[in-house]
């Protein structure tokens, strides 16, 4: 059983360039797709490997097309953002396959669920068995509850949003619809607020929540910490990887991305579309406007007030050559000093003459 090119032409547009009626099965990596395989080119560097692929089809760009097509005999689906075009297939192809294979259990609670009587399940929402779900919490329509979860007291769980198994959700927390947060996350536990007091820590209540917004991705074991006084805000859209924390009180801005182990103390304040490489590390109280990269294991301990593309780190190098570099960098402020007074000494002798 395949779909039709022209049904994925309906469903997500694009210009096709060979039959509607041609069926394919499955997407496939350029250099694996056979004959009932669709596949995609998003680098322009692999247009031989395109040119040469036995796929039924190819997803690609108006400026691949030409070259491509002087070889490849296949049909050609012609996007502006084949990758784009390639997830959205992707989804398509994987929900196919799913219910295929494994159908979805029918909506409702498992006997060995706990539910309090207080709580509201919407009919068509689905609760695994060993959920435990809280006093006057609220799960909406479509939502899926896996094995294991906890769902607090007055959290709210959005329409078609999916928990997998072992996610804690603490209460009065909120996510919107059709977000998906992975096994192991834990949503709403303390933020990490203490006073001193002659060397000993007091505990600062954390009685804000987490409100998370529509299509947000939460990795597995990733932690977004409840607010101290005022609330965690995720925004829509935010992709978070696998093992992020999020301090209390931060405020991740609309469609910005995480890349894994990102730590963002507490109260940092993130814009729209920003994205973080792997273990980037953003200091608490400080501002990042709209639109800023932040680069893999890179340190920002300033606020960023434009947008573009930001570095922190030294790239790697031989172990005796970065110890080099090290005692250089160590010695800057005495070198510079000297440089200074070396300045100093040639004006002192340009005027002499």
């Amino acid at each position: 059983m395949g779909t039709r090119l022209g049904e994925l032409i309906e469903r997500f547009g694009g210009q096709l360039q060979g039959s509607a009626d041609i069926e394919v099965e499955a997407i496939a990596p350029l250099d694996r797709a056979g004959p009932s395989d669709i596949s995609f080119l998003s680098n322009s560097k692999l247009r031989p490997l395109a040119a040469n692929s036995h796929a039924a089809a190819l997803i690609l760009s108006p400026g691949d097309e030409p070259e491509v097509a002087a070889t490849y005999e296949g049909a050609r689906i012609v996007t502006a953002n084949p990758y784009a075009y390639f997830a959205r297939a992707a989804q398509y192809f994987a929900q196919w396959v799913e219910a295929e294979r494994w159908p979805a259990p029918e909506p409702g609670i498992h006997p060995a669920a706990a539910v309090h009587d207080s709580a509201h399940v919407d009919p068509t929402a689905r609760i695994g068995p060993w959920v435990t779900v809280e006093a006057a919490a609220v799960i909406k329509a479509g939502a899926v509850i896996d094995a294991g979860c906890y769902i607090g007291r007055e959290a709210v769980i959005g329409e078609g949003t999916h928990l997998f198994a072992n996610v804690t959700f603490h209460a009065r927390c909120i996510i919107g619809a059709r977000g998906i947060i992975h096994s192991g996350a834990v949503i709403g536990g303390d933020g990490f607020g203490f006073a001193v007091d002659s060397g000993a820590y007091i505990k600062i209540p954390q009685t804000g929540r987490v409100v998370i917004g529509d299509d947000v991705d939460i990795g597995s074991n990733t932690t977004v910490d409840r607010g101290a006084l005022d609330d965690t805000v995720i925004e829509d859209g935010v992709k978070l990887d696998n093992q992020i924390q999020i301090g209390h009180n931060c405020h991740i801005g609309a469609h910005t991305a995480m890349a894994g182990c990102v730590g963002v103390a507490g109260s940092a304040r993130i814009g729209k579309h920003c994205t973080f490489g792997g273990a980037a590390m953003i200091n608490g109280h400080i501002e990042i406007v709209d639109n800023v990269h932040v680069t893999a294991a890179t340190m920002v301990p300033n606020s960023i007030t434009e947008p573009g593309r930001y570095t922190g780190y030294f790239p790697v190098a031989r172990n005796a050559d970065w110890e080099r570099v090290a005692v250089l960098v160590r010695n800057l402020s005495t070198m510079r000093e000297k440089v200074r007074a070396l300045e100093k000494a040639v004006k002192a002798l340009t005027a002499e003459k």
